[in-house]
């Protein structure tokens, strides 16, 4: 199996999905919204994102959800959960992409991605929405997170990885991460998890561009 990937957030979770598994799969940077890459990406990709994973025979998924249930399930791995855990985990898969997830991606949006593709000025008020949320979703995290290790059972899962999707690029939108005691906790532990911390380590994986000093708040 081959993984696309780049360095962007829900490639990399894909990239940190397949390191933590140990997946036999070969890694591969690729960039299909650069100039003549379209046509490469399409059959495999209709809607040029990453990550994809081609499979054996051929066959490509796309999607990073689907693509670590496909990993875990062919390392016989309980990462992604399966029989009475797995309704527990789809609910916090769902959550965090709505809640959570979704207020990381909108400030992170705003203060890193579009400062570093040069799309355009920062928006103050999808900013100040996207805090807002954060904060009640944070709050909520940082609860059930005061009660457990984990979200799903006594050990990591993807719904802890998938949670944490937008965090590894907190510098550029500087969430207040430390204001939820829990959740802080939580994503140190992670942090423990080399395949976590650093999943491009011996890859060849270009890093992505700065974040302009002059960006605004």
């Amino acid at each position: 199996m081959k993984l696309y990937f780049s360095r962007n957030p829900n490639p990399r979770l894909a990239v940190a999905v397949a390191r933590y598994l140990d997946a036999k799969v070969d890694f591969e940077f690729a960039s299909p919204f650069a100039p003549g890459q379209a046509e490469k990406y399409r059959p495999l990709n209709p809607n040029l994102s990453l990550p994809i994973l081609v499979e054996d025979g051929g066959k490509s998924l796309w999607e990073a959800d689907a693509i670590a249930c496909r990993l875990s399930r062919s390392a016989h791995s309980d990462f992604w959960r399966t029989g009475d855990d797995e309704p527990e985990m789809i609910r916090w898969l769902s959550w965090g992409k709505e809640h959570f997830a979704f207020a990381c991606d909108t400030v992170h949006f705003e203060r890193g991605t579009k400062q570093r593709y040069g799309i355009g000025p920062i928006d103050q008020e999808r900013v100040e929405e996207g805090l807002r949320h954060f904060r009640t979703a944070a709050a909520i995290l940082d609860a059930v997170l005061f009660e457990r290790q984990w979200l799903v059972g006594n050990s990591v899962s993807f719904a802890d990885f998938r949670m944490a999707t937008f965090l590894p690029f907190n510098d550029a939108a500087r969430l207040p991460l430390d204001d939820y005691s829990s959740v802080s906790c939580w994503y140190r532990r992670l942090g423990e998890i080399d395949a976590w911390r650093d999943p491009f380590r011996g890859l060849d994986a270009p890093e992505l561009p700065p974040v302009p000093r002059t960006a605004a708040n």
